[in-house]
């Protein structure tokens, strides 16, 4: 199973993140390096974790020199340590310093995302239930944060407002209750001809039962519930509904969360609080 990126959208990140770095030129290189000369780097892994962002990177160095030649020997998704060298480019030496941050920074921050998420995904490997990601993510980053959570090994959930309904409490309050705010939703996707799935966040026991009461929905969301209080949620719900539990979910409290019987755990986590993988690109003197 391969990730489904969007090329244009790759593209177009590709073109703001030189636009961003190189304007009118890379002064220092092109004050420095003859136009016509070419050099050969490799790409220095100088941590342990998941390496992510390979395939971007490619990309990258072929943007800013069509005839680049990258000879890869890690792959993304593969473990990595200290001194493993995984790829290395050959191109014009101007264009792979102009290059060389743009696909530094983003490998990166993917291998970190991916080396978090594997360290969550392991540790219920044993159990029938999947790590999702959530749209706390790095504006106009989203796409490749959630690339390197599939590298991972975890599981994409929504990708934005558009193709997933999500009723939160703050949707809720503002709709007069979670039953008002779930009819609504029916009525809104009959209205608009729409077959997006929908979950809802519920707060406390009193809040699940009036979703049971109701239904319409595809998913309930168990938010910053204890695991005791998630037991009896998954045994009242009792299969009829897809079960998530979410809500500051740690590496010490996983386990526990996911003993409970739920289907999904929701963590923003992976996205917005992982460190970054340490890497670096060395130009191979001859």
């Amino acid at each position: 199973m391969t990730f489904q990126y969007d090329s244009e959208e790759l593209q177009q990140f590709i073109e703001r993140g030189f636009y961003e770095d190189v304007r009118d030129g890379d002064h220092t290189s092109l004050a420095c390096i003859p136009s016509d000369k070419r050099d050969k780097a490799r790409l220095l892994v100088k941590d342990k974790g998941i390496l992510a962002g390979v395939e971007v990177a490619i990309q990258i160095f072929k943007h800013a020199d069509p005839t680049a030649k990258i000879d890869l020997f890690i792959k993304d998704g593969t473990p990595v340590k200290f001194g493993d060298i995984a790829f290395t480019v050959e191109c014009n030496a101007q264009a792979l310093l102009q290059a060389e941050r743009l696909a530094l920074n983003t490998m990166q921050r993917m291998s970190g995302v991916a080396t978090m998420t594997r360290e969550y995904v392991d540790t219920v490997k044993d159990l029938p239930v999947q790590i999702l990601d959530t749209r706390k993510t790095t504006p106009l980053f989203r796409m490749l944060q959630k690339w390197a959570v599939f590298i991972g090994g975890g599981t994409n959930y929504r990708w934005g407002l558009y193709d997933w309904i999500m009723i939160k409490d703050n949707h809720i309050d503002a709709a007069g209750g979670v039953i008002e705010a779930i009819n609504r939703v029916e009525e809104y996707k009959k209205s608009k001809g729409l077959s997006l799935n929908v979950t809802v966040e519920v707060r406390d026991m009193e809040e699940l039962n009036k979703v049971l009461s109701v239904g319409k929905v595809t998913r309930i969301m168990l938010d910053n519930f204890t695991a005791k209080e998630q037991v009896k949620a998954v045994q009242l719900i009792d299969r009829r509904f897809e079960v998530e539990a979410s809500g500051g979910i740690t590496m010490e409290t996983l386990r526990a969360k996911a003993e409970t019987g739920v289907d999904y755990i929701s963590i923003g986590a992976l996205t917005h609080s992982n460190p970054s993988l340490d890497l670096s690109l060395k130009i191979m003197k001859d």
